[in-house]
């Protein structure tokens, strides 16, 4: 296509990047999979994500190009909002499910086991000792499946790195704010602010499982509490990291001049994602450390 205009809609050529992508993403998982099982070294993990890395590098600078060439309409800026309108749709979906999981041990299965579905034979020839209390922090066979001395406090690191959360939500306001004034110096400098606080929240995460896992005792196989309690804030903490490093990026366009206040999609994109990050994280934050 020689030329664009509002009325066109332009469709990429085919291109590499899917298939590299998909040689990286096996040898990764394929990889990580193996070394578990302790039949193979990390070296095919640490190769797949280097081809990662390299895909995407190599795919998100031809789509940059084509955003900077003036190849995208009205049309297609229409597109992309509704492309990441869905995926964060699906991303609630896929936080929803383990939130699902955690309302269903928390209000049925542990109060069945105390008798509460009208069935005592349940309570008093599988567990008559049972008591009905979240975090589960006892078993009958305590001395085959060990679970955590205590549950993980709300107001030490989780509530630090709430505050941090929120702080970074106003930050890439502020960010955003600037981009519309067409302060590019301020949009640079909130946008740095957010990528620190962010990074920020996965150190001090780190801390706290490292404080977990070798002074409570909760681990991921630490019975139900340390199953729902990792994979909701591991899943939670993952998607931190994707967000900063995508957060990182649009910084370092935006130092380059990348953005108008007439076509910013990028920016709005990624910041649409960080705001969804902090409100899953007050949900984790009320119902996994506080209640």
């Amino acid at each position: 296509m020689s030329s664009t205009s509002n009325e066109e809609y332009y469709v990429p050529h085919g291109t590499h990047w899917p298939i590299i992508g998909s040689v990286g993403l096996t040898l990764t998982v394929v990889g990580i999979a193996n070394y578990l099982h302790g039949t193979w070294s990390m070296t095919p993990m640490f190769v797949g994500l280097a081809i990662l890395i390299f895909m995407l590098y190599g795919w998100f600078g031809q789509v940059i190009t084509e955003s900077l060439t003036g190849y995208y309409s009205k049309q297609v800026d229409t597109t992309f909002r509704w492309s990441m309108s869905w995926f964060i749709f699906s991303e609630v979906m896929f936080f929803a499910a383990f939130f699902g999981a955690l309302f269903y041990a928390r209000q049925y299965s542990i109060p069945w086991l105390d008798g509460a579905s009208n069935n005592d034979a349940t309570a008093q020839y599988l567990w008559p000792d049972f008591e009905a209390a979240w975090p589960l922090l006892s078993v009958p066979v305590a001395e085959k499946f060990e679970v955590a001395k205590q549950a993980m406090g709300a107001w030490g690191l989780p509530a630090i790195n709430t505050a941090i959360l929120l702080t970074s939500g106003w930050t890439v306001t502020l960010a955003h704010w600037a981009l519309k004034r067409r302060d590019n110096a301020w949009l640079v400098y909130w946008l740095f602010a957010t990528v620190a606080l962010g990074f920020g929240f996965v150190v001090l995460q780190g801390v706290e499982y490292v404080h977990a896992y070798e002074e409570l005792n909760l681990r991921l196989d630490s019975g139900i509490y340390g199953s729902t309690f990792f994979m909701l804030t591991g899943f939670h903490g993952f998607h931190v990291t994707m967000g900063a490093t995508m957060l990182l990026i649009i910084m370092i366009r935006a130092a380059k001049g990348h953005f108008t206040p007439e076509n910013h999609f990028a920016f709005e994109a990624v910041a649409w994602y960080w705001h969804f990050v902090d409100v899953v994280w007050l949900g984790l934050f009320v119902f996994v450390y506080w209640l």
